[in-house]
């Protein structure tokens, strides 16, 4: 477990611009000393901001996008193409507009997909496709991510783990389908805390006045049952990236000054 590293910009745009500054030399710095890189994304705003700013970047074609493999953290289960859909959210603010191999870019299923509306059998497809990608080298059934990335919800969510529900609470598997989210839509596919643990590095990001209280709670110490934003962790980092609105009510102790 790695104690979380706090970095505060003044707004979320800045935010978004320092955090794809950030992923591009993780992922131009992995593929070097490995010759490929992992990355798990995440939608909402914050996760599709950093999106559209990586994709705007100058910097953008250091990568290698051929030999980047892209999954998810979680996944509305709706149809494909469907707006709500983190990976058409995603295709839209960058994945279209760079050359990305389509065959490493692991989409979580759609609900008019091989499985049809069995979310449970989609989640047990997601979790083999994870498991078939993970190597000697890993620990356990999840390739070793180098960057995964989760959006922090106002209830202290991250992906489709809520507090309290079943899905926060699962240790073996590393993907379930989630009944009855308290947001829409209800039905939803997530990877566990176990998965999210097995990234060398988790990035949490949170912007806007609406998620200080989030903030606050995942980082004073409170059980992942009850903030699932307490429970993700990285092998060798943990890094919350949060503009000043976010960090409002944290001890101005916790956290460096924000960035100019």
């Amino acid at each position: 477990m790695s104690t979380p590293q706090l970095v505060v910009h003044r707004d979320k745009e800045l935010m978004a611009q320092a955090a794809a500054a950030r992923l591009i030399t993780k992922i131009v710095d992995a593929q070097a000393a490995r010759g490929s890189a992992s990355v798990v994304l995440t939608g909402g705003r914050n996760g599709n901001g950093l999106l559209a700013a990586l994709a705007s970047s100058p910097a953008r074609d250091a990568i290698d996008w051929s030999r980047l493999d892209l999954w998810w953290g979680d996944e509305r289960f709706l149809p494909e193409g469907d707006p709500e859909r983190n990976v058409t959210q995603a295709r839209q603010a960058l994945l279209d507009a760079v050359p990305v191999d389509p065959k490493r870019v692991h989409a979580m299923p759609a609900s008019d997909g091989p499985y049809g509306n069995d979310v449970d059998a989609a989640a047990a497809a997601y979790a083999e496709e994870l498991a078939a990608a993970s190597g000697p080298e890993d620990h356990g059934d999840v390739p070793t991510f180098d960057v995964l990335m989760l959006g922090v919800g106002p209830d202290t969510h991250v992906a489709s783990l809520f507090p309290e529900l079943p899905a926060v609470r699962e240790t073996e598997r590393t993907v379930v389908g989630v009944h009855g989210a308290p947001k829409p839509p209800p039905v939803r596919v997530s990877m566990t805390l176990p998965a999210i643990r097995a990234a060398r590095e988790v990035w949490l990001l949170a912007a806007g006045e609406d998620k200080a209280q989030a903030a606050a709670i995942a980082l004073s110490g409170a059980g992942e049952i009850q903030a699932p934003a307490a429970g993700a962790y990285g092998r060798g980092r943990t890094l919350w990236l949060l503009d000043s609105a976010a960090a409002s009510r944290l001890p101005r102790a916790l956290y460096p000054p924000a960035s100019p």
